[in-house]
Formats: C-alpha cells, structure tokens, sequence
C-alpha cells in the first residue's frame, strides 16, 4: 500500500458517538424475519444478545452511496480503495441485557488498520471497537473485523473450504431466500448490493448467489444458543469462512462442552463446509 497506508493509518483512534432509543418495533420484526413466534416485547423487556444491531442505524442519504451500496469512504472509516468490503467477523462481549424503553449511546472507534496478502490478492483489515452504553453501564462491548479486497480474478480457482463437525448436537435449518435477505437488509438499512441485486453478484463480484449477510449469519449463531443452551451468552468470538448464497439451505450448528460453559457454534451450506464459525461463553 505505500505511503497510502500511512495516510489510512491517520484514521487509528478516530472516533464517532451516536444515540438510540431501544424500540420494540425493529425486535418484533427481527423476530418474523427469523421466522420465531416470540410473544411481543414490552417496556422492560430485553432484547437477544446480538440484536442491537438493529438500532444505530446509518443513515447516508442516496447520493452519498458509492456503486456498491455503501455509504461512499473517507467519513468515519478510512478511504480504503480496494474495492471490496466484508464483514470479517469479531467479537462480542455481552455485560448486560439492553431493555425495551432504554435510551443507549454508542462510541466506535477505529483501532487498526493492517494490510495483509492472501491467496486471493491484496487484503486491509481495519478493526472497530463500539461499546453501547445504557446510562453509567456498559451493555455491550463489540471489535468489529471489517476486510477490503481486491476485485475478483475471472478463472481464479474457489479455495478448498473447511468441512462442519459431522454430529452437531443443536441444530437449526434456515433457508435464506430473497425474502428473508431483503427483510433484513431493510432492518439494518444496509444497501450492500451482494445482498438483493444478483447481476451485480455475479457481474462484478463473481459469485453465484446473493451473499448472505455476516451479521445475519452470527444473529443465527446467537438464536441457536438461545434455542438450546440454558445461560444466556456472554461472549461470541466468530469469524466469517466462505460465502453463504441465497436459496441454499444454511445449516446452523453447535456443540456445546462438557460442562455447559461454552460452545463451538457454525453456519455451513450444502456443500458441508463451514461458512461462519464461532466459539460461545455462556
């Protein structure tokens, strides 16, 4: 990257607050978007591990989008010039419950920027820190893993994937279909076009399908464990493994240790191999 990465670098500890209300609307449609039959929520009521991202919404107004669908670069997040972004994975640290009727703060802060070379070209990882804050306490703490990449090779070779744990023992079956990717989409208010415009996935980013969102994917690691486990989660440290497509059967798994304190958890599609795995402390 040069003397470009130096200039990306300048955007380390750069930071940006923002405010939120916990409403029970964006909940309630979370819950149909997963399919769930969860009774309405109320003032008092706390929301699943995972679903504040439903809230502190970013909200660029259409011009500002670049081709892709995200917000155009160089705000917040540093002017990284590869041209594809994806959700890498993270880590999440959940200290308390955020409650329907309570007013948040979030503050994000870049923590760094690296470069990286792989198989598949030139790579940036810039990682941000959000803490969410509910009055004098901290709800939840967030290291979000985001990846720049370079454009697809037409001809490059798909790379072997990982194959899932053969005997799961909580399972969960999940089609992703146009439907589904779209309602949520709408409910994070993410443009990202690998998710709804299928000419511009296989066109211009070489892939067969529409991209199933990562934070959806963990938002299914998140709902396996409150299907099955009996302690709420306290932390999820999951990465994201290969692509996920539309209209494939999503396979979300987890095995749950000995003692119950802890959980290795995935996604993975009809090929068997692992899409986003993640390990769970309870």
């Amino acid at each position: 990257m040069g003397d470009n990465l130096e200039h990306l670098r300048q955007w380390i500890g750069r930071k940006e607050h923002m405010n939120d209300l916990a409403t029970a609307w964006p909940a309630a449609a979370m819950s149909a978007t997963l399919d769930r039959h969860d009774a309405p929520l109320n003032d008092g009521d706390a929301i699943p591990e995972g679903w504040h991202w439903l809230y502190f919404l970013e909200t660029a107004p259409a011009s500002e989008l670049a081709h892709d669908g995200h917000p155009k670069r160089g705000g917040f997040l540093p002017p990284v010039t590869l041209p594809r972004r994806m959700w890498a994975g993270g880590r999440l640290d959940f200290r308390r419950p955020i409650k329907i009727g309570e007013r948040m703060r979030r503050e994000s802060e870049i923590l760094s920027v690296e470069p990286k070379s792989g198989k598949s070209g030139n790579l940036v990882f810039v990682t941000v820190r959000h803490t969410v804050t509910v009055g004098h306490e901290t709800a939840v703490v967030e290291e979000h893993d985001i990846v720049y990449r370079d454009a697809p090779t037409p001809g490059t070779p798909t790379p072997p994937g990982k194959p899932a744990p053969a005997n799961p023992k909580w399972q969960h079956q999940v089609m992703p279909d146009e439907a589904m990717l779209f309602r949520y989409s709408a409910l994070i208010f993410n443009a990202h076009r690998i998710h709804y415009d299928l000419d511009y996935c296989r066109k211009e980013e070489g892939y067969p399908g529409l991209i199933v969102h990562g934070p959806l994917q963990t938002t299914l690691l998140l709902d396996l464990c409150r299907r099955h486990a009996a302690k709420p989660v306290r932390k999820l440290d999951y990465r994201a493994v290969s692509p996920a497509f539309h209209n494939e059967k999503l396979s979300v798994g987890g095995i749950p240790s000995a003692d119950g304190a802890s959980a290795q958890v995935w996604t993975c599609g009809p090929s068997g191999n692992i899409s986003m795995s993640g390990s769970v402390q309870f």
